[in-house]
């Protein structure tokens, strides 16, 4: 059992915790297991540590809606509740949703190469994911790994990066290989807090629920039960990317995502990525989803751009 303190700070609590505290006695009665009391300006919660972490962050959710909206009620707080609650997502769900966020907006495909990318996730235990920067390819990936813990599919979520430096050199931040490549996570980090509400993400990863480090780190393992990506796999050796393909265990689902027109190893070093989809494309059982400029979906001169750069590399395309 654990117990949290939530401090209402410039809130009105007759319109906050609602009549009689209706709004946090409907908290309370969706989770009949925890105690939740209202001191003041002040709400208690004591429980198991996941169910507490459940109900704090509704109750998150409920402070950013009351400062954003001024006002709370019952329905407000149902759609809350049902919002940690939600069942399982199909993956047959319809107009593409994958899974809903931490502010209750569906997460979706939004390109024909990303629905292909779901399907071939779907069919495949093993699957590349190919294109340009903004494409989606890794956010749609995380959101299905998500939804897979979610759905007790799989026990965890294991993400990791080769430490590889783009122009910068890694050798002189301060910290250990970890400490050292988190910056370089970061695109990870901000997919995952648009999914997952900021305690229970922090639950999971202290947990080791959710994991994410650097390639070095997954030598010697046997990754069983589990949702695996390798993001920038381009930047990947030869011999790292089939020690990460040869980690797979039973149960287990992995996307390999890259882009092979920017590598960042030395001029005399392979791409790991590059041989991966030459050696392994004859197989069957992995999928490969190629993805293009026609994807991006961040501002619109992000499209524009690759395509002037793919035109400055092949003038007669």
């Amino acid at each position: 059992m654990i117990e949290k303190t939530i401090t209402l700070e410039d809130i009105s609590l007759i319109d906050f915790l609602g009549i009689d505290d209706k709004n946090i006695n409907q908290l309370s009665a969706a989770f009949p297991k925890s105690k939740i009391v209202s001191r003041g300006n002040e709400i208690l919660v004591r429980g198991d540590e996941a169910e507490t972490i459940y109900i704090t962050d509704i109750l998150h959710s409920l402070i950013d809606h009351f400062h954003q909206y001024g006002k709370l009620t019952t329905e407000n707080v149902k759609g809350y509740i049902a919002q940690e609650k939600q069942e399982s997502i199909s993956e047959e769900s319809p107009d593409g949703i994958i899974l809903y966020g931490t502010k209750g907006s569906p997460i979706k495909v939004k390109t024909a190469n990303q629905q292909k990318l779901v399907q071939s996730v779907k069919d495949n235990d093993l699957v590349f994911a190919l294109g340009p920067a903004g494409t989606g390819k890794t956010f749609v990936s995380v959101a299905l790994a998500v939804r897979a813990l979610k759905n007790k599919q799989v026990k965890k979520i294991i993400i990791t990066r080769p430490a590889v430096e783009a122009g910068e050199n890694l050798g002189f931040l301060p910290g250990d290989l970890k400490e050292k490549i988190d910056p370089y996570l970061r695109p990870i980090y901000d997919a995952l807090n648009e999914m997952v509400p900021h305690e229970k993400l922090q639950f999971y990863m202290e947990r080791e629920i959710i994991e994410i480090a650097p390639l070095a780190y997954m030598r010697g393992r046997t990754l069983h039960n589990a949702f695996i990506l390798l993001d920038e796999a381009q930047n990947t050796t030869p011999m790292q990317m089939k020690m990460f393909l040869t980690r797979m265990g039973p149960d287990s689902k992995m996307i390999v995502t890259g882009d092979t027109t920017q590598v960042d190893l030395p001029r005399n070093q392979k791409s790991g990525l590059k041989e991966a989809i030459r050696i392994l494309s004859p197989l069957k059982g992995i999928g490969f989803v190629e993805l293009s400029e026609k994807d991006v979906v961040r501002h619109r001169l992000v499209r524009e751009i690759i395509e002037a750069y793919g035109k400055e590399t092949n003038p007669e395309a």
